[in-house]
This record gives C-alpha cells, sequence and structure tokens, in this order.
C-alpha cells in the first residue's frame, strides 16, 4: 500500500516531543537545585528550589493536550488539506458554507457511524476524508435509496452490492446494513486503486462515482492530447467532475469549523455501537427488549434488517449501543431468553410506523397482491405492530 497517515504520525511525534521536552526540564530543574544545595543541603544564593510534586505537575501539564473527540481524530488523518484549494473546491467550500445549518444537520446524523469508519479508514492507512464520503453520497442516512436503485450508507446499486458480497435476500439488504457496506466499500476503493490507478485514491473515487471504464477511457483520452493522467486532468461526467471537490470541500469545512461558522455536534472518540454475534433468530423487537433500549434505537442501528427480525449466518452481527452491550449478552445468556426466541421465525413481518404494503413488498421482493393474498387483506390499510404473513419468495430468486 502507498497511503500514509503522514499527519497523524507528525502530531504524536510533536506530542511526545512536547513531553519528553517537559520531562527533560522538569528534570533538569530538580537537579539543578540538588546541585546547587551541596552536601549540606542548604539552598545557596540563585538556587532552583521546585517545590514538592513539581515534576508531577509539568508531566501533567505535558499531558494536557487537545482534547481528543471523533472530529480530532479525523482531522488527524486527513491527507489532502494541505496547501491551497483547487478552484472547484473553493467553489464546493463556497457552496457549503452558504448552509451551515445543513452541514451540522448532516453531521448529527453521522453521530452513531462517524468514529467506528474514521477508525476502519485509520488502519487501512486511507485518506481520513474517506470517512466523509456517506456525507455527499447519503447525507449520513443509512437508509438512503436513490431513484436510479443505490441504497445505503455508501449508496451500492444492486449489481455492484451483490459482487461485493451484499447479500439481497428476505428481510435483509447487506447494502443498508453500515458495518457489511463500509467494508465492502473501503475494499472497493483500495481495490481500484491498486488494480488500476497505481494507489491513486483520488482517480479510484471517480470511478468508484462514475465506474472504472469511464475513468480509463477518459485517462486514455487525456494522455493521448499531452494532459497528465491524475483526476484534475481528466474530463469526465458533471457529477463526477465535482465528487472529489464536493469531498475535500466538506472536509476542509470540517477542518477548520469555526472558520466557516460551522458547529459541529459533540461526538465521542470511541464507536458508539457494540457488535453482537447472532446465534439464534431474534425479532428486534425482542432484541430491544434485552438490551433495555427502544425498538427504535435497535431499528436505527441495524437498517440492513428489513424484515424485523435477525437471523445467523453471512457473519451477520446485531449491533447496539455500546453501553447496553453486556447487559444484552448477559441476558442472552439466560435460559428464558432461549424460551423467548420460540416463534421468532423468518416467515412473518411486523409492521412498523410509517409502513406501507408497497414498501414492505418492496423491500420483501414481493408483489403487494401476493402481500395482500398471503394476510387476508383486501385494501392497503394496516396497522403498527400488525403481524403479517409472508410468502416465500425471495430477491436472491430473482
Amino acid at each position: 500500500m502507498t497511503y500514509h497517515t503522514t499527519r497523524r504520525r507528525l502530531f504524536a511525534f510533536a506530542s511526545s516531543a512536547a513531553l519528553l521536552g517537559a520531562l527533560m526540564t522538569a528534570g533538569a530543574h530538580s537537579q539543578a537545585a540538588t546541585f546547587e544545595r551541596g552536601h549540606t543541603g542548604t539552598a545557596q544564593h540563585g538556587a532552583i528550589q521546585p517545590a514538592p510534586g513539581d515534576m508531577t505537575q509539568h508531566f501533567w501539564d505535558a499531558l494536557a493536550l487537545e482534547t481528543r473527540d471523533a472530529w480530532s481524530r479525523l482531522r488527524d488523518s486527513f491527507q489532502w488539506q494541505d496547501g491551497p484549494h483547487d478552484p472547484r473546491v473553493q467553489a464546493w467550500i463556497d457552496h457549503y458554507r452558504q448552509s451551515p445549518h445543513n452541514i451540522a444537520e448532516i453531521t448529527e446524523r453521522a453521530r452513531p457511524w462517524l468514529a467506528w469508519i474514521t477508525q476502519k479508514v485509520e488502519e487501512r492507512g486511507l485518506p481520513g476524508e474517506i470517512a466523509l464520503i456517506p456525507f455527499i453520497e447519503s447525507s449520513f442516512d443509512p437508509a438512503a435509496r436513490s431513484h436510479r436503485g443505490a441504497a445505503g450508507l455508501w449508496q451500492f446499486m444492486p449489481r455492484t452490492g451483490d459482487s461485493l458480497g451484499l447479500s439481497r435476500q428476505r428481510g435483509y439488504d447487506g447494502r443498508l446494513d453500515v458495518v457489511a457496506s463500509t467494508y465492502a466499500a473501503l475494499d472497493y476503493i483500495e481495490y481500484q486503486a491498486d488494480q488500476w490507478y497505481e494507489g491513486d485514491i483520488e482517480l479510484s473515487l471517480a470511478a468508484y462515482n462514475a465506474g472504472a471504464g469511464t475513468v480509463n477511457k477518459a485517462r486514455r483520452r487525456a494522455m493521448a492530447q499531452g494532459k497528465g493522467g491524475d483526476y484534475w486532468s481528466l474530463s469526465l461526467p458533471r457529477e463526477t467532475m465535482n465528487y472529489v471537490p464536493k469531498l475535500k470541500a466538506i472536509a476542509a469545512i470540517i477542518n477548520a469549523p469555526d472558520d466557516y461558522q460551522v458547529a459541529l455536534p459533540e461526538i465521542e472518540d470511541a464507536p458508539a455501537f457494540a457488535k453482537i454475534p447472532v446465534e439464534r433468530p431474534m425479532r428486534l423487537d425482542e432484541a430491544a427488549r434485552l438490551a433495555g433500549v427502544s425498538q427504535v434505537t435497535i431499528a436505527e442501528l441495524n437498517p440492513g434488517v428489513t424484515g424485523g427480525a435477525i437471523h445467523p449466518g453471512n457473519d451477520r452481527v446485531l449491533l447496539v449501543p455500546s453501553e447496553r452491550a453486556d447487559a444484552l449478552m448477559a441476558r442472552l445468556a439466560s435460559p428464558a431468553s432461549s424460551l423467548a426466541s420460540a416463534g421468532a421465525g423468518d416467515d412473518s413481518y411486523v409492521v412498523r410506523r410509517g409502513d406501507t404494503l408497497a414498501d414492505i413488498a418492496a423491500r420483501q421482493g414481493i408483489s403487494v397482491a401476493e402481500l395482500r393474498q398471503a394476510n387476508g387483506i383486501a385494501g392497503n390499510l394496516i396497522q403498527p405492530g400488525q403481524a403479517l404473513e409472508l410468502p416465500t419468495r425471495s430477491l436472491a430468486s430473482r
């Protein structure tokens, strides 16, 4: 790999140097005071006389560095914020700064996901800006769907998702699963960078948006005209021409929010959720009860579960708030929990607020007529909490 988290390493080095310098200064002061006291222990004229605990105080002063949160960690991993901005980037900065409330709203939606995604990007040595792709793809809405058929935080089209192992079957869509789709997106970006672009992440992002065939054709055309083959020299579809500039622009604003009068929400530098392995079928309402949280909370953390229940297989995990993970694990281990799971099959769906028959049928890969027939429904009226029987048919079988 050719990627380096240079700024973060420099930050860590500078922090270590500052700490070492403070300790050396404190040690030097202590030694000077000891030397000038002489053998009698009496302080000489001009001697430094540190109060007890001074050296400890220097130590803690040196540790009083910038408070770490999800935003500061993300900034430390940025690799594209040095130097003047390209005019295309500046144009998008100007566009975004006109609506700072929109940025605040979208970054608030990033709360459950930002720290974990940043961690995964950082582990691969990718530019931290990659963690903000969901900002421009889905406004950090894991349930987002485009009119073209793309879905999820990273907006995968069905065929692309299938090729990356994001399965779609009754009651589950891997494109909406934040954990699964994040791994797939980062794999895809790295693969294309290595396969086609000698590690050039900007070109890989262009291919992520427009497809490698479109980008490769534009590169060949540019180089035949004597131009460079980098992203900024290519003539691409309008959306792709704006893709990297938009990403760099929002990163620039997050890198210096005060300069743009943007208030970012406070987000801790630790994942907001924990992953619980699924060893038996479990309805989300049962998981919520066992975890001691609302069903809405569990549903929002597990948008890939479209049928109201999660099932073992395909490395699937249940996401729960971090602080409730231990309680849930303890209750899952109890015999009463096993008995409560009886009847939590995969042939029914519990209606949630806002559901329509058309929505449910689309998510389950069946027709509205089939759903009506299976449940003896003549019209379109359904109620939250109502259990619907699901015909045996799946998206995967189409």
